[in-house]
């Protein structure tokens, strides 16, 4: 059973960092401008303080729900768009799809599988938020000029707007486009499916690789399947399903106190074990996987070695943290992105290898 909104009145008074006062308190706060409009000093708001009030780490602040000096007067749909985002709830509003039209042949008709232009471009599929930047880093390096975007799906953050490490990566030329797939609102293009997403990226936007994973943050139960990592399952089934070579990056650690995270988190194990079929895994050069993930490919998925250059990484001012852990306490969880950014770079087209 679901809790009900725990809505509170505020007043912005500070704009950035956005702090808003509520009954007496000042309280930090993040507001969607892209779909709530500017904050400015001394506006009356209501914000949702539930994360805050629960302390949670990655979500430890206020969420403005809606601006009420300036935020009731403007908005729709000014291109005519009538397919909704966050649909049926009380932020919804109209997006332009990315989704080309249906295109099915005669002879694949009654299977239910799009015709497609035969595009060999590869998913990397991540685990998480924070494997994005050194995923994104190292197929750069790996390979210059490689137009390598981003889908953001479900089982993090929503809003396309939350990450710093995205705008920062495209800031840098690191990701050419960020697609925003249901539930995910916000992005440059919107995708209803993350199958649309996909065939989006590499029929109508020229991507020549993805990387598709959730927003910040995680969605966590700790039970085997109430959790965010889960997304990556749809993602993979979707990318396989479209014929796309896929790739699997491990989340893995050397420094997660939580023994379910450590060295192979459950997250990556439970979806190795539900893959319908065969996905690359890669892992870092140089040493033996954990025999956890080895016993997890058996047979089944294909593991792969590639490139984690750490040093160089860690030189290269993005992110270089994750829960609270820095890349030289847990250099594990990095060489796990890093070797999943080079593996995507040198992935051929045309199918797992």
């Amino acid at each position: 059973m679901s809790g009900r909104l725990k809505l509170r009145r505020g007043i912005v008074v500070v704009e950035k960092p956005l702090t808003v006062e509520v009954d007496g308190e000042r309280r930090a706060a993040w507001a969607d401008e892209r779909l709530l409009g500017e904050m400015r000093e001394s506006d009356e708001v209501v914000v949702n303080v539930e994360a805050r009030d629960l302390g949670l780490g990655s979500g430890g602040f206020d969420v403005v729900h809606v601006n009420l000096t300036r935020g009731l007067q403007r908005g729709g749909a000014p291109g005519g768009e009538h397919v909704m985002k966050l649909n049926y709830t009380s932020l919804q509003h109209p997006v332009a799809p990315a989704e080309l039209p249906v295109r099915l042949s005669p002879e694949i008709r009654g299977k239910g599988a799009p015709e497609r232009s035969g595009s060999g471009m590869p998913v990397l599929v991540i685990p998480l938020h924070g494997h994005l930047a050194p995923a994104a880093w190292a197929a750069a390096r790996a390979r210059p000029g490689l137009k390598v975007g981003y889908v953001q799906t479900g089982g993090g953050a929503l809003p396309g707007s939350l990450s710093r490490d995205v705008a920062e990566l495209r800031e840098r030329g690191l990701l050419c486009g960020h697609m925003t797939a249901a539930p995910a609102y916000g992005g440059e293009h919107e995708a209803i499916s993350v199958a649309g997403a996909l065939d989006a990226a590499a029929n109508t936007l020229g991507w020549d690789a993805t990387i598709a994973g959730p927003g910040p943050g995680i969605i966590g139960s700790e039970t085997e399947l109430g959790h965010g990592g889960m997304a990556a399952l749809d993602s993979a089934h979707a990318a396989l399903a479209l014929g796309l070579p896929t790739l699997l990056s491990p989340r893995l650690s050397s420094a997660d106190p939580r023994e379910r995270h450590n060295p192979v988190s459950h997250h990556t194990l439970t979806v190795l074990d539900l893959l319908l079929a065969p996905v690359q895994v890669p892992v870092p050069a140089g040493g033996p996987p954990p025999p956890t993930l080895i016993d997890a490919t058996a047979d089944r998925h294909h593991v792969v070695e590639a490139p984690a250059d750490i040093s160089t990484y860690e030189e290269a001012d993005l992110p270089t943290r994750t829960m609270g852990r820095s890349l030289q306490e847990d250099p594990l969880f990095f060489a796990a992105a890093l070797a999943s950014g080079s593996a995507l770079a040198a992935s051929p087209a045309g199918g797992v290898g």
